[in-house]
């Protein structure tokens, strides 16, 4: 009998073995297409942030010009973003400030010694003390000391990376700060220095001597002027707002009494600016007496 295997078998074997084969390649030439899609999409994202990164800077060469048209509505500018168009309309950034200003400098701290500011110290000592005890600091005394060896001697207490953001005899930045509770929360393992609302009622300027109240946070207006939390909050979401010094005056409070802390209708030109534009790209940069310094670009978000 002939054990050879008839035509017909052999050609559905052959079919067979063409289909894995086929469909081998398939698969192959598939998952190659996956990952070159995502490699072009990484390729693309990497161009459109490189793109938006020049942008950024474009727009921050020429955000000081800008700056100067708008600044003379600088109340306007600190309620809402405003939006900017080149003149041939193709691109638009919006503008968002908050004055830097807008609460008791940090580093008054340090002007215990200087006869002509010692209100300035006493201020920002009474809110250091009251918040240490609010909150039951575990060495209060330790994170002063911390401070004021930042202000006076610079970067001793602040991580590397962070080091550009400082310069000396002063905290002006948020970041910088930061990094003093950080070692403070370290070295004391007191994590109740973290829960401290500290933005809502310290600023970071080298020079401020003067507070941005109108635009000062709920808390902060509360400790200055001794009035209820909650009766603040509800004049700052009143429509119309009466000024803060009529608000204060009928709430028994002294407006008179912090009025040469205050900056009044003054523009104090410190300002902290955010600009978005294009597809979810921010920049960030200071206004400080008519300069923009240290500027910051994100990425989407």
């Amino acid at each position: 009998m002939d054990k050879t295997q008839s035509p017909s078998l052999v050609a559905k074997s052959q079919k067979g073995f063409a289909l894995i084969v086929t469909l081998s390649v398939l698969s192959v030439v598939i998952a190659l297409t996956v990952v070159l899609l995502s490699y072009f999409k990484e390729v693309k994202e990497d161009s459109d942030t490189t793109k938006a990164l020049i942008q950024a800077n474009v727009y921050y060469a020429d955000v000081l010009d800008q700056f100067n048209k708008i600044k003379g509505k600088i109340g306007r500018l600190y309620r809402m973003p405003v939006s900017l168009r080149t003149p041939d309309g193709r691109f638009k950034i919006m503008l968002r400030c908050t004055p830097i200003a807008s609460g008791i400098n940090i580093n008054w701290l340090a002007m215990e010694r200087e006869r002509k500011k010692q209100h300035l110290f006493q201020e920002a000592q009474q809110l250091f003390d009251t918040l240490a005890q609010e909150y039951d600091l575990e060495e209060p005394d330790r994170l002063l000391e911390m401070i004021l060896l930042e202000i006076g001697l610079g970067r001793k207490f602040v991580m590397h990376e962070q080091s550009r953001l400082i310069q000396k005899n002063g905290i002006i930045s948020y970041q910088q700060f930061y990094g003093i509770l950080s070692r403070y929360e370290m070295e004391v393992d007191d994590t109740k220095v973290g829960r401290i609302p500290w933005r809502k009622y310290f600023s970071f300027s080298r020079k401020s001597e003067k507070i941005d109240a109108e635009y000062s946070s709920s808390e902060l207006i509360s400790f200055l002027f001794d009035i209820d939390l909650k009766s603040v909050r509800e004049w700052k979401g009143s429509l119309p707002r009466p000024s803060l010094e009529s608000f204060v005056n009928e709430n028994a409070g002294n407006y008179n009494e912090k009025k040469h802390l205050l900056a009044g209708g003054t523009f104090l030109g410190e300002s902290h600016c955010t600009v978005n534009f294009g597809a979810g790209y921010k920049f960030t940069f200071d206004y400080i007496q008519g300069e923009a310094k240290y500027f910051e670009f994100y990425g989407k978000h």
